[in-house]
């Protein structure tokens, strides 16, 4: 019986995890990461292309928006052409002015057109506040 028991007590339990497998598998996948990420090329990215509208508006209210809260919007086409853009100092003001002209225009349709450093929500909030005025045909304009 002596040696049974010096035998349980030579054993002891360890509960310690085993790092060294993880730190390999993870050394691993690092080098595989590293060869192929020169391969995919972030920096291209698949932008859907807009056709030119089949049928382009002989005249149309242009907004055009800056950086900087200050906007420009008037009447462009053949009817009002000798009319200057106004401009404005804030959207607020921007967006009087444009239910001015729908109420004077109702079926002339809106062209809004943003600076390079603008930000996009600017645009889009544009488009929607000319969708309450009731303007059914809104367009971005963009470089050719």
């Amino acid at each position: 019986m002596a040696i049974s028991m010096r035998g349980r007590r030579g054993r002891r339990l360890k509960a310690e995890i085993n790092v060294v497998p993880y730190i390999d598998v993870m050394l691993v996948l690092l080098v595989i990461f590293m060869v192929a990420s020169p391969l995919f090329n972030p920096g291209v990215i698949n932008l859907p292309t807009a056709a030119q509208s089949p049928q382009a508006p002989s005249e149309y209210i242009q907004i055009a928006l800056q950086p900087n809260t200050a906007a420009t919007i008037g009447l462009s086409g053949s009817k009002h052409a000798s009319q200057t853009p106004e401009s404005m100092a804030s959207r607020e003001a921007l967006l009087m002015r444009l239910r001015a002209l729908h109420v004077q225009y109702p079926e002339v349709p809106v062209m809004i057109s943003g600076d390079k450093d603008i930000k996009y929500d600017e645009v889009i909030v544009m488009i929607s506040e000319a969708k309450k005025i009731g303007i059914q045909r809104v367009g971005l304009a963009t470089k050719q």
